[in-house]
């Protein structure tokens, strides 16, 4: 079942049961056709999807490590990711054409999305140069061989844009089983790992982070 709210400047849907990838693809092409055309609005979608790696348009064969579940290959921006249950996925189909036409300022305010719905939860996440997505330091654990503070992945981005309207958008880890990541390298990044607000040892439900990503989105996009 799907959750729609009514008819605003941005619609927001929440679907109750796991996506297939196919699914998504094909329901971001609808969406960014009519945004494109003027007969629908523009659109946030909360979803979850199955076990499944995606492939973006700079992903390189050698980081698919141990393919453990299907792979798919996404056509948006970045390298190889997982999606899977206890991750919530949030695709965002803008129109960019209104919203100013800077790819760049664009990337920069999902990661501000991000990092402030984050910290909802008390969470410091933060951006890192040469590094995409958001990360948070983990002084819990033994510092890097350069004697640098342990870093973990917390959320991904990955943007595809056509005729200025986006398409694709984030994901954050609520609670996924993080051995799954263990199939590929995220994004291509060594050295670095991946956690979750429950690895966090966050207690959250998926309901309270949509809420958060909701409130944010409001900060972020339209403040």
């Amino acid at each position: 079942m799907i959750h729609s709210s009514d008819k605003t400047a941005v619609n927001w849907i929440s679907s109750d049961t796991l996506i297939p990838y196919p699914q998504a693809l094909e329901g971001m092409e609808t969406r960014v056709a009519g945004i494109l055309n003027g007969s629908l609005p523009e659109q946030v979608w909360l979803l979850e999807h199955p076990p499944l790696y995606t492939a973006g348009t700079s992903a390189q064969e050698k980081d698919l490590l141990d393919p453990q579940f299907p792979v798919f290959h996404a056509r948006r921006g970045g390298e190889y990711t997982y999606h899977g249950p206890g991750q919530r996925v949030a695709y965002a189909m803008l129109d960019l054409n209104r919203r100013g036409r800077d790819v760049r300022k664009y990337v920069w305010l999902l990661e501000e999305w991000i990092i402030k719905t984050l910290a909802h939860f008390d969470v410091r996440a933060e951006r890192r140069k040469g590094r995409i997505g958001v990360w948070v330091a983990r002084p819990d654990r033994p510092p890097l061989p350069d004697g640098t503070v342990a870093e973990d992945k917390i959320a991904a981005i990955g943007v595809r844009i056509r005729k200025w309207v986006t398409f694709h958008g984030i994901s954050i880890n609520l609670a996924p089983d993080l051995s799954h990541y263990d199939g590929i390298v995220p994004c291509g990044i060594h050295d670095y790992g991946v956690t979750s607000l429950a690895d966090l040892g966050v207690s959250a439900t998926m309901e309270d982070l949509d809420t958060a990503l909701k409130t944010s989105f409001q900060m972020v996009f339209e403040g």
